[in-house]
């Protein structure tokens, strides 16, 4: 999902602090808080069920409309930042959320798409995705899903760079220098035989060799 889906995320205003948040947990909820440029920090929890099921990489630029009886929390557009998660049962154990000012710039990453196969790879080689991520610069509603990246046209030996990328109007954060995807020929090990059967004759023929196989 990109930044022009909005999905309505129901938030309850709540006391800061470890014990509070321990009970939360207990009772099926994750504490939560919300910042921004324009926002002073305001902790809140969510339901659990809501944590998990939004905790997939597609939400990742997702817009949040925060629905809550809290006049502060109330109709906030919001984007999730992180989640920290529970090192054994990787259950969501606190989130972070960024306040949006719908008329400002924000700084996302969106997923790089490969479309196609590389003519390199149709004559042996191998296509490797170096980076699966750009990070760019736009307006919250202009957030796209995802970016499709054609690599027909590279051969083995090809690079694709950053600067490469043909994004429209996008602006491009991520360095331009840096690789994105390269196409490589396949290197077969090649055995000379002949010189394997006289590596092999010249150790039999060893005395040393002999020596120590009576000594064994």
């Amino acid at each position: 999902m990109g930044g022009n889906d909005k999905i309505e995320l129901k938030a309850f205003s709540r006391t800061p602090g470890k014990g509070p948040a321990r009970q939360l947990r207990m009772k099926g909820f994750i504490p939560a808080i919300v910042y921004g440029p324009k926002t002073e920090p305001v902790s809140f929890y969510i339901e659990q069920r809501d944590a998990v099921k939004y905790s997939s990489q597609k939400y990742e630029n997702t817009i949040f409309s925060l629905s809550s009886d809290e006049k502060g929390l109330n109709g906030m557009q919001a984007l999730k930042k992180t989640m920290d998660v529970h090192p054994v049962s990787r259950k969501p154990l606190h989130l972070e959320y960024y306040a949006l000012d719908m008329t400002a710039s924000v700084t996302v990453n969106v997923e790089l798409n490969f479309v196609g196969k590389s003519q390199g790879e149709k004559d042996g080689g191998v296509f490797n995705a170096v980076r699966r991520e750009i990070e760019i610069e736009c307006l919250p509603t202009a957030i796209p899903e995802k970016f499709d990246v054609d690599i027909s046209e590279l051969n083995n030996g090809d690079a694709l760079h950053v600067s490469d990328l043909k994004l429209g109007d996008v602006k491009i954060v991520t360095a331009p220098e840096l690789t994105i995807a390269t196409v490589s020929e396949v290197k077969e090990e090649v055995v000379d035989a002949e010189a394997a059967e006289a590596a092999s004759q010249a150790a039999l023929a060893d005395p040393k060799a002999e020596e120590g196989e009576k000594k064994e």
